[in-house]
């Protein structure tokens, strides 16, 4: 047991690094909203002193934080919807349906992954331009769950593979159909794996930035990081205030991680394991 803690110690050590190396940063950032510019000059490490609680409570009673974070909140729920939806039932038809073209089908889905976003931003424009969605949320949540189709279409397809043949074939001779199969029984099953692809697609969603960019003209459209953008312009000289924000921005993330963490991590589990 010995030799296998210290054989383990290294890999140890670099998760304890990582660890550190991503909650110094917003610890950092939390601590520093309670300061005001002086206090980030003279002491940037150390705790607050006085605490400032109204860097934080000017943000939380304005309506540029609301509106912006309302936004956010919308187009990443709805863009976990559709991609989950639309993902779990073409993963659906490539693991549990023979026909041919199958593999050359998926295939066709899996070099999705191989086009950065922000190459296709220029010909996507044109595109939203023609079909009039500019200035419109659809215009962000349709190409979000296009672009977010591949990865969750491959991560589904594995985990309903190692879902035994057998769980089919007795609810198909109790009467029940491919689609009721798909929403009773296999769906409740993947929780693990749809909790996973939800927590991938509403973090991207979240955290885009281009997108919303292309496709907003008016502020009241904006979304959380154009707020951020927004905000950081018009208090340049406020570095405190904006790290409140920024804080504040990253807060409905985690928050949904920690309602899902369970099922996240059975999820990664289960597909290592089965893996």
């Amino acid at each position: 047991m010995r030799r296998s803690a210290w054989r383990n110690l290294p890999l140890h050590v670099i998760a304890i690094l990582v660890g550190l190396g991503i909650v110094i940063p917003v610890l950092y950032g939390v601590l520093a909203g309670f300061k005001d510019n002086g206090q980030l000059t003279t002491n940037p490490f150390g705790w607050p002193h006085p605490w400032r609680w109204e860097n934080y409570r000017e943000i939380i009673t304005s309506s540029g934080f609301w509106r912006p974070l309302w936004n956010s909140t919308y187009i990443a729920v709805a863009t976990v919807a559709l991609v989950v939806l639309v993902s779990a039932m073409a993963a659906f038809i490539f693991a549990r349906f023979a026909f041919r073209g199958r593999e050359l089908l998926f295939t066709l889905f899996t070099t999705g992954l191989m086009f950065p976003f922000a190459v296709a931003i220029l010909p996507l424009y044109i595109v939203l331009r023609q079909i009039d969605l500019l200035d419109n949320p659809l215009g962000v949540i349709l190409p979000q769950a296009a672009f977010g189709l591949p990865v969750t279409i491959i991560i589904l397809r594995s985990f309903f593979r190692t879902i035994p043949a057998e769980i089919e074939e007795s609810a198909t001779l109790d009467g029940c159909t491919p689609l009721g199969f798909f929403w009773r029984i296999l769906l409740p099953m993947a929780r693990p794996a749809l909790a996973t692809v939800s927590v991938l697609a509403l973090v991207a969603s979240w955290n885009n930035f281009l997108l919303p960019l292309v496709v907003f003209n008016e502020p009241t459209s904006w979304t959380l990081p154009q707020g951020v953008q927004q905000f950081q312009g018009q208090f340049a000289a406020d570095t405190a205030r904006i790290l409140a924000y920024v804080v504040l921005a990253m807060v409905p993330a985690l928050a949904f991680y920690a309602v899902a963490e369970r099922q996240l991590i059975g999820g990664l589990a289960t597909g290592a394991v089965k893996g």
